[in-house]
């Protein structure tokens, strides 16, 4: 009796585990992988459909699963700083236990794979963008005049001028897009606000923290760039409209020069029909910048 009570705690214990499982998510990482001897597989579609079994089983079996990127390259860099054998299975169980608690991950919902490896490689890109744009904003420093912090001072700034633009959009979903170029890297980032029932919207925070840090680099070091809104709500046309990113601030975009944006191939020059349903217009105001906290000089 008492080893049948044993066992029934440990079935219990095993379904408190939570699990991570890194995932290689395109061909060339998996090549890279079977220059291990100890990684078995040799089919890139087959060990995704393997995977995807074993998450489904997991799931039935009412355990919690996190998806992470595996790196094939930053698991060698990994194994060498650790003095650890790259080909020992246990050196992969610790990278991917260290991908858990500080690299892009999502968790298992019983999506297809198909649906959840774009999501998870979108991720990565995010939380890359966002880690890129706070290195460069702290590299900022104080400024010489005041001693403010550049970057921060930016982006309380971007911050606000982010709650001012989704506080005077349309009623609806809102899809914002903001890009910032270089040197030496054009950095894009997209921020998705869907209206709950209240007229309120819901932002994911990781999206709208690197959003807003992508927003503040382009303020903070003048750089060129735009922001873009789509307000989509049903029955009614959606309605576009924009700032280009000049001289430190936001210069609003005119009805003509957003419809030129967007039906223009960016590759070509080539002139796009515009879609049905959409309405290109000027952005509504966003009251006195200058009351916009951040630094002046």
């Amino acid at each position: 009796m008492a080893h049948t009570d044993h066992q029934t705690m440990r079935r219990v214990l095993r379904r408190e585990i939570a699990g991570t499982i890194g995932l290689l998510t395109d061909e060339h990482d998996f090549r890279t992988m079977r220059r291990y001897r100890s990684f078995t597989f040799d089919d890139h579609t087959a060990y995704l459909r393997q995977v995807e079994t074993v998450l489904k089983v997991r799931a039935a079996q009412g355990t919690h699963t996190t998806l992470a990127l595996f790196d094939p390259e930053d698991y060698a860099a990994y194994c060498a700083q650790a003095g650890l054998d790259p080909e020992a299975p246990a050196s992969r169980t610790r990278f991917t236990a260290e991908l858990a608690a500080t690299g892009p991950t999502i968790p298992y919902d019983g999506r297809p794979l198909a649906t959840l490896v774009p999501a998870l490689v979108d991720e990565a890109v995010r939380q890359a963008t966002w880690e890129y744009a706070t290195t460069l904003l702290s590299r900022l420093g104080s400024c010489p005049t005041c001693g403010v912090d550049i970057g921060r001072a930016a982006f309380t700034r971007a911050s606000d001028l982010l709650v001012r633009i989704l506080d005077t959009a349309p009623p609806g979903d809102q899809h914002l897009v903001c890009s910032v170029s270089g040197p030496p890297d054009t950095l894009l980032s997209v921020l998705h606000g869907d209206q709950d029932g209240k007229g309120g919207i819901r932002l994911d925070d990781a999206e709208a923290l690197e959003f807003t840090s992508v927003l503040a680099l382009g303020l903070a070091t003048r750089s060129p760039g735009g922001l873009v809104l789509r307000a989509s709500a049903p029955d009614t046309a959606d309605r576009v409209y924009g700032w280009r990113l000049r001289s430190g601030g936001l210069e609003p975009l005119t009805a003509s020069e957003v419809f030129d944006a967007y039906c223009t191939d960016v590759e070509s020059g080539d002139l796009i029909s515009p879609e049905t349903g959409v309405d290109y217009c000027e952005p509504p105001g966003l009251g006195d910048e200058n009351t916009t906290p951040g630094h002046r000089h």
